[in-house]
C-alpha cells in the first residue's frame, strides 16, 4: 500500500560515488608535499583509482556485508578431523583482495613506498576498517624477517606481492601470502616477557617445536605468523625468541595451530581474532635466541603507525559524513552547515582530523627518508602519535555521529560501525600506558631521539606565539623528572599536540593553524567539541573539510 500522507524531504542523500582521495584536501596536499616530483603522476593515478573505489556503492556494500556476516570458526570437518579453518563472507575477500592488489602490503621496496602506502591505507580503510588488520601485519612483518636474510629472501616477495590468494596451501604454491602475529598470552598481556610458550630445538638448525598458547591472535587464516616463545637453552634457561609459524608445512600437511575460539568483540566484527594453542607446532627461528623483542620491535613500530593511520581514517570518514549531512539538512530556517553553532562543532572536528592526517603523513615520509635523523625522530614520534591520535578517535567519531542526530544512531548511517571500531587502535599494539612508558624509555635511553623531535618542532618556532609558548612549557616538563612516570600521559599528550601544531603552522592554511594553536595549545577551548573561539575563521576551516570536486 503506497503512503499518501507525506513525501520524504529534508533528508541527506547517501554519501556515495565520490573520490575519497581526491576529495580530501589535507591528504592530497600532504602526498604532494612529501613525495618526489617524479612519482607524483603515477601515485595520483593509483590513489585516484583507489579513492573512487573506496567511495563507491560497491565498496560500501562490501563493508556492510562483511560486518553483518562475521567470520565463523570450523574446528573439525564432518568426519571429526581437526581442520581449524575460519570462513569469511565473500565481501571480506573482495575488500582484502582490493587492498593487496592496490599495493597496501608493498611499501619497503618501492620509491616513496611508505607514503603512498600510508595514503592508500588511509583511503581504503574508510571503506571498511576490519580487514586492515591482516594488511597491516603483512606489511609490518618485512623488517622483522630481514633480520634473517635467508628467510627474507624466501618470504618477502610473497608478502609484498600484489596478488591475493585465499585458502590454506603451502606458501611456496601461492603467489601472495598474508601474515599475522601472536605475542600476548593470558597471564601476561602486554608484558610479553611473561610468555610461557616454550620452544624446543630440533636437530635441524633454526627449527623448533612450540608448546603453549596465544591469547590474542588476529587474522588466524593467514599463511604465517610471527610469535614469541621461550627458547630452552642447553643450560636450562629460557630466552624470549621470535619464531615464524607457517599454517601449512612444505609437504602440504597442516601445522598444529588449534584455534580454540574467536573473540566476540565490541567492533571489528569482520575480522577474526582468536585464541590458539600450540602443541608440537613446527617453527623457524627469526633472529637470535633471546632477542625476540628486539627482532619483532620493528614490526610493532610499523603496526603502531598503522594504528595512527587507521584512527585518522576513521576520523576523516566520520567528519565527511557529518559535513555531508550538514550540507543537506535544514533546521530553523537554514542549512545546518550555515548555523553558527554547528559550524563551530564541524570546524572543531575538522581540526582534529587534519591534525591526525598531517601527522600520519609526516611519519610515513620519515620511514621513506630512512636517515639516522629520521629514525631517531620516529622513535619518539610514533609512540606519541599512537597514544594521542588513537585516543582522540572515539570522541571525534562520537561527536560526528551526534551531528546526524537520530539518523546517526541507526545502523544504516554507518556511524555506529565507526564508533564501535574507534577504540580499537588505542588498545591494539600496546594501550595508552604502554605507549606513554615507551616514550619515557626512549627519553631516558636515546637522547638522539629527543634531539630529533625537538629539531622537528623547532622548524616552526617564531611562526605562532602560542606554539612557541607550548614548546617552552614542554621543555620545562621534560627537564622535571619528579613523578615522571605518573605524569607520563600528560607529557606525551603535550608532545603530540606540539608536534601537530608545528606541522599545521608550517603546512596548513592559516585559518586551520590559527584555530588549532588557539584551542589545543593556547587553551582557548572548552572540554567538548564545538567550543572554539567565535572570533576564528571557522567558515574557512569547515570549507576545507568539505569533499572537494
Amino acid at each position: 500500500m503506497a503512503a499518501t500522507t507525506h513525501t520524504v524531504s529534508n533528508q541527506a542523500p547517501p554519501l556515495v560515488g565520490y573520490d575519497v582521495y581526491g576529495g580530501d584536501r589535507a591528504l592530497t596536499e600532504g602526498v604532494e608535499r612529501h613525495l618526489a616530483p617524479e612519482l607524483l603522476g603515477e601515485v595520483r593515478e593509483e590513489l585516484g583509482i583507489l579513492g573512487h573505489a573506496a567511495g563507491s556503492a560497491q565498496a560500501q556494500e562490501w563493508g556492510t556485508q562483511a560486518n553483518e556476516n562475521p567470520p565463523k570458526l570450523r574446528t573439525h570437518d564432518r568426519y571429526g578431523n581437526r581442520i581449524d579453518e575460519v570462513e569469511f563472507h565473500p565481501a571480506w575477500h573482495r575488500l582484502l583482495g582490493k587492498a593487496v592488489t592496490s599495493g597496501l602490503t608493498d611499501a619497503w621496496g618501492r620509491p616513496g613506498g611508505h607514503l603512498r602506502r600510508a595514503a592508500g591505507f588511509f583511503v581504503w580503510s574508510q571503506a571498511e576498517a576490519g580487514h586492515g588488520c591482516p594488511v597491516s601485519m603483512t606489511h609490518a612483518a618485512v623488517p622483522a624477517l630481514r633480520t634473517d636474510p635467508e628467510l627474507a629472501a624466501e618470504w618477502e616477495p610473497r608478502l609484498t606481492s600484489h596478488v591475493y590468494e585465499e585458502g590454506l596451501r603451502p606458501a611456496a604454491q601461492k603467489a601472495g601470502v598474508l601474515f599475522g602475529m601472536g605475542m600476548t598470552e593470558k597471564q601476561g598481556g602486554s608484558d610479553v616477557r611473561a610468555n610461557t610458550t616454550v620452544a624446543k630445538p630440533l636437530d635441524a638448525a633454526g627449527e623448533y617445536l612450540l608448546t603453549g598458547h596465544k591469547w590474542f591472535c588476529s587474522a588466524p587464516m593467514s599463511d604465517g605468523f610471527l610469535v614469541l616463545a621461550q627458547a630452552a637453552s642447553p643450560a636450562g634457561a629460557e630466552r624470549l625468541t621470535c619464531f615464524l609459524v607457517p599454517r601449512v608445512l612444505e609437504d602440504g600437511t597442516r601445522n598444529v595451530f588449534a584455534i580454540q575460539r574467536l573473540k566476540d568483540k565490541l567492533g571489528n566484527k569482520s575480522n577474526a581474532s582468536s585464541e590458539v594453542e600450540f602443541d608440537g607446532t613446527w617453527a623457524r627461528r627469526v633472529g637470535e635466541e633471546g632477542r625476540g623483542v628486539r627482532t619483532i620491535i620493528e614490526m610493532v613500530a610499523a603496526t603502531r603507525l598503522d594504528c595512527v593511520i587507521g584512527s585518522a581514517a576513521l576520523m576523516r570518514q566520520a567528519l565527511s559524513q557529518a559535513v555531508h549531512h550538514a550540507e543537506h539538512r535544514s533546521a530553523f530556517g537554514a542549512k545546518l552547515i550555515d548555523q553558527p553553532l554547528m559550524r563551530n562543532v564541524l570546524a572543531d572536528l575538522a581540526l582534529e582530523s587534519e591534525a591526525a592526517t598531517v601527522l600520519m603523513l609526516r611519519l610515513a615520509a620519515a620511514y621513506d627518508a630512512g636517515t639516522e635523523q629520521e629514525r631517531a625522530f620516529l622513535r619518539l614520534a610514533v609512540p606519541a602519535a599512537k597514544y594521542w591520535v588513537t585516543k582522540r578517535c572515539t570522541p571525534t567519531v562520537a561527536e560526528a555521529l551526534e551531528c546526524l542526530g537520530g539518523n546517526g544512531y541507526v545502523e544504516e548511517s554507518g556511524l555506529p560501525r565507526l564508533l564501535r571500531e574507534s577504540p580499537l587502535n588505542s588498545i591494539w599494539e600496546g594501550s595508552g600506558n604502554v605507549q606513554a612508558l615507551d616514550v619515557l624509555r626512549a627519553l631516558q635511553r636515546e637522547p638522539q631521539a629527543l634531539n630529533a623531535f625537538l629539531q622537528e618542532v623547532g622548524l616552526a618556532r617564531g611562526a605562532d606565539h602560542r606554539l612557541d609558548s607550548a614548546i617552552k612549557d614542554l621543555l620545562t616538563e621534560l627537564a622535571d623528572l619528579n613523578g615522571i612516570e605518573a605524569r607520563a600521559r600528560r607529557l606525551v599528550e603535550r608532545m603530540a599536540l606540539v608536534l601537530q601544531g608545528s606541522l599545521l603552522v608550517r603546512w596548513a592554511p592559516p585559518a586551520v593553524a590559527d584555530a588549532f594553536c588557539a584551542s589545543r595549545l593556547g587553551g582557548d577551548w572548552g572540554t567538548a567539541f564545538g567550543t572554539l573561539p567565535h572570533s576564528l575563521d571557522l567558515g574557512a576551516v569547515v570549507e576545507r573539510a568539505r569533499i572537494a570536486g
